[in-house]
């Protein structure tokens, strides 16, 4: 009668299990955990799928608005687990229990993929190289306006009205500037040449303080726009998901960053250049990227803050060691690999 109690003790929790299916909690987190014509689907919603069917598991699943949320649901008790991109970190730890890790993550930031690259039209038309332009014009002309007061009447090129000679003695100061010489156009008279050595001699030095000036602009230009590192978000539009682990990264190095409710919501202000960069998980930013931004966006190389994924089980949980036998299981057999070939590819 003991031995018949103790197996039937034994036995209880899993023919609870059996009488009420395992209730799971999940966030909408391409490409971990989706919805596709209503039907729950993902990388982390496949792979809990497996270890049901290999523990024998019945289950239903919540799918919540956000990640607080669902992962209030764990600390509460309201259901039996969570699943979705979960980072293990200590301070969840406190609050609730994790299986062995489903994923290897970590921090990236994603930029656009013209980041960094500038055009000489661009940098052209900024104002201090505009207003450089216009004095520029401005002292060409009235350099050339100034010799055809000096050589009216005495050169045939500045014998002309006033009206008619503007652009000519513009032309004749821009020629002399951008050739260093005056072909076969020579002053005259005295204080024409005078006025025309100046002119050579102040060109040397206007020509090469120009383009020092759209030069250095250029690299200004070239250094405002590159994000390379995280100091260069100083001044930038990043966003990521309010209440995620990137969220606190950024805030414990005190860089300003948008918090979003929606991962719909960041990626679509990314991709409508309302956002410079995103710092996020590098796995949901690699799959927006090759399914959604190809060609349009890129990862910088260094990944920050490497993290895992987990599924997340309220304190004490019964079912743990279950889980972790079978995750187990699932990556000695291969299963786990071929589920994770299918949707991130043999290179990631």
């Amino acid at each position: 009668m003991r031995i018949l109690l103790t197996i039937l003790l034994s036995l209880a929790p899993h023919l609870a299990w059996a009488e009420d299916p395992i209730s799971i909690a999940t966030v909408t987190r391409t490409p971990f955990s989706m919805e596709d014509n209503g039907k729950d689907v993902g990388f982390s919603i496949d792979l809990w799928d497996m270890v049901a069917e290999d523990l024998g598991f019945e289950y239903t699943i919540t799918r919540t608005d956000t990640f607080g949320e669902m992962l209030d649901l764990v600390t509460n008790g309201q259901v039996d687990g969570a699943i979705a991109n979960i980072s293990v970190t200590a301070e969840r730890e406190i609050k609730m229990d994790f299986t062995k890790p489903i994923f290897d993550s970590g921090l990236q930031v994603m930029v656009h993929e013209d980041s960094g690259k500038t055009s000489l039209f661009s940098t052209i038309f900024v104002r201090d190289i505009g207003f450089a332009i216009l004095a520029a014009v401005a002292l060409l002309f009235g350099g050339g306006m100034l010799m055809w007061v000096f050589e009216r009447g005495r050169s045939e090129f500045f014998n002309r009205p006033v009206r008619e000679a503007m652009f000519p003695s513009f032309w004749w100061a821009l020629n002399l500037v951008v050739n260093g010489g005056f072909e076969e156009r020579m002053p005259n008279s005295r204080p024409g040449r005078f006025f025309a050595v100046i002119l050579v001699v102040c060109s040397l030095f206007l020509v090469s303080i120009f383009v020092a000036k759209i030069t250095a602009a250029m690299t200004v230009n070239a250094l405002q726009n590159s994000i390379e590192t995280l100091s260069d978000l100083d001044g930038k539009q990043t966003g990521t998901l309010a209440g995620s682990t990137a969220s606190a990264f950024l805030s414990d190095r005190d860089v300003a960053h948008l918090q979003f409710d929606s991962l719909d919501k960041l990626l679509s202000e990314f991709d409508e250049n309302e956002l410079d960069a995103i710092v996020f998980d590098k796995p949901i930013l690699a799959y927006h990227i090759a399914n959604s931004a190809k060609g349009k966006a890129r990862l910088i190389d260094r990944t920050f803050r490497p993290e895992n994924y987990a599924m997340a089980l309220p304190t004490d949980s019964p079912l743990r060691e279950q889980i972790d036998q079978s995750l187990l299981k699932l990556r000695e057999n291969g299963e786990y690999d071929r589920l994770r070939a299918k949707w991130f590819g043999t290179t990631y």
